[in-house]
């Protein structure tokens, strides 16, 4: 049973891919990252499947059980009173039939989008695209048949996991975008790919909203900024795991001074000033504390 609030807000999401305006997600992995992102002032929560495996102590590419992941999606939806979109990457099941058991599920928890990706443990050998499409178009089917308009992202890993050339992987992204959308999808995302005439081309050429991955590791002379993928004609753009791995790294790097040097200076300049520390708990928890 979908709800009229979960209709509306699956609404609501699809048309901030319409809006001139970039839609700009800042992944969440967990409750308290979702509470603060929204409190920050951003119009909807992306999920990142690897965050959250990572936060209950696994590996990426579906090694958490399904069950684990809806317990922590549902305590995401339950928190925040934007829309929720979350990455199911490959599915969670071995078979049509299964995907569509999995999704339906993962609908069951209020969510409104969902991303969907066309390689299995990144393999090199994408997914057929043919049995991608009806992937795609049971998703739809299943979500018009519960009377609301999922909003599906429908990820190509042509650039991800190919070793073919940047000509080859854009015109395998094409190729795959179109169908994907012509399939049901609603914006076709593509990573990890940088450079503006690449991205140019993708939005032009596929004809569909465009999600793009900001990658901050490729080096800050390739990034793009928000106004100059907006300016492109990108629709969409996220961080991906991104943040999370960011989180973990700090982890490592208090955790690694002070057990060599003894000191606390990382932490102090991160915790610095306190009032900033102070508003960030109480944005991630509601508290007044």
């Amino acid at each position: 049973m979908v709800s009229a609030m979960q209709k509306e807000k699956a609404e609501q999401f699809l048309q901030l891919h319409r809006d001139h305006e970039i839609l700009v997600l800042l992944n969440s992995w967990d409750t308290g990252s979702s509470k603060l992102i929204e409190a920050c002032g951003y119009k909807a929560i992306a999920t990142t499947s690897m965050g959250i495996a990572a936060s209950l102590g696994y590996p990426d590419c579906q090694v958490i059980q399904l069950t684990e992941m809806i317990g922590a999606i549902t305590g995401i939806v339950n928190a925040v009173q934007v829309p929720v979109t979350v990455d199911i990457e490959a599915g969670y099941g071995n078979n049509l039939n299964e995907i569509i058991d999995s999704v339906k599920k993962i609908i069951a928890t209020g969510i409104v989008g969902i991303n969907i990706e066309d390689s299995i443990d990144l393999n090199p050998a994408l997914i057929d695209e043919k049995e991608f499409c009806e992937r795609i178009s049971a998703i739809r089917a299943l979500s018009d048949s519960l009377g609301f308009h999922l909003v599906i992202n429908a990820r190509t890993d042509s650039f991800y996991t190919s070793p073919g050339s940047l000509k080859k992987n854009l015109s395998e992204s094409i190729k795959r975008g179109n169908k994907y959308r012509e399939a049901g999808a609603d914006c076709i995302f593509i990573q990890p790919v940088s450079g503006k005439e690449t991205i140019s081309t993708l939005v032009k050429e596929i004809n569909a909203p465009i999600n793009i991955l900001a990658n901050p590791t490729i080096g800050a002379g390739s990034l793009l900024s928000i106004r100059e993928l907006q300016d492109l004609g990108v629709a969409r753009v996220s961080l991906g795991s991104a943040l999370m791995k960011a989180t973990l790294a700090l982890i490592k790097k208090v955790a690694e001074e002070l057990k060599g040097k003894g000191t606390y200076d990382l932490l102090s300049g991160i915790l610095t000033p306190l009032s900033d520390t102070t508003m960030a708990y109480k944005m991630a928890t509601g508290s007044n504390q």
